[in-house]
């Protein structure tokens, strides 16, 4: 409940903040199955469009472990269904705790495989836990403004569900594996942004 509660929070804010937003091929996004949603992480409020604009369905998602060391914030978070992760020395609850979750509730995972907003390089997480756990990876998009003052300015924020990304055929998650399935989700990224528009170019802010 606390989780549905934040969420319509949260859109009301954004709608306050912006109301420009457009939410497009829901239609793709997998039904009554839990699954991984994936994107390029671009902006630190991306995470709360994508978890309004996949609505109804709930998500968990990674923290940095810092941020629970706040018992306000930790209270918010661990309610919101995040858990926490060490950036610097992942240990194996990184894998089990989201494997876990996508197994035995009802919780889609939310995750930014690149790790940072400064950073294109895929991890291989994301292909290990959607392996174990037996869910589909779903590719998404955000473009719109990248900073506080743009997103102010009302102006417009496009989220771009895709298709399910193929990776029956990965046998291994080796190094070969790793670069075949960072090259299908970049490749979906890609068109995701040039479907929106084409003459998209991301910069960080």
């Amino acid at each position: 409940m606390f989780y549905i509660f934040m969420r319509g929070l949260v859109k009301g804010i954004l709608f306050l903040a912006n109301g420009n937003a457009h939410y497009e091929n829901k239609n793709l996004l997998p039904q009554d199955e839990n699954y991984i949603l994936v994107a390029p992480h671009r902006t630190w409020w991306e995470p709360l469009y994508l978890a309004v604009a996949a609505g109804p369905k709930k998500f968990a998602f990674m923290a940095k472990e810092e941020l629970f060391k706040n018992p306000i914030l930790r209270f918010i978070l661990v309610h919101a269904n995040a858990f926490a992760v060490k950036r610097d020395n992942p240990g194996p609850s990184t894998i089990k705790t989201p494997v876990k979750l996508l197994r035995n509730t009802d919780l889609s995972l939310l995750m930014f495989p690149s790790g940072t907003r400064h950073s294109s390089e895929l991890k291989g997480g994301t292909v290990v836990i959607s392996r174990m756990a037996k869910v589909r990876i779903v590719p998404c998009v955000y473009q719109g403004p990248l900073t506080l003052k743009d997103l102010f300015k009302r102006k417009r924020v496009t989220v771009r569900f895709g298709e399910p990304v193929e990776l029956g055929d990965i046998k291994k998650t080796d190094e070969a594996g790793m670069q075949i399935v960072e090259q299908r989700l970049q490749t979906a990224f890609d068109q995701l942004d040039k479907e929106i528009d084409p003459n998209f170019h991301y910069e960080a802010k």
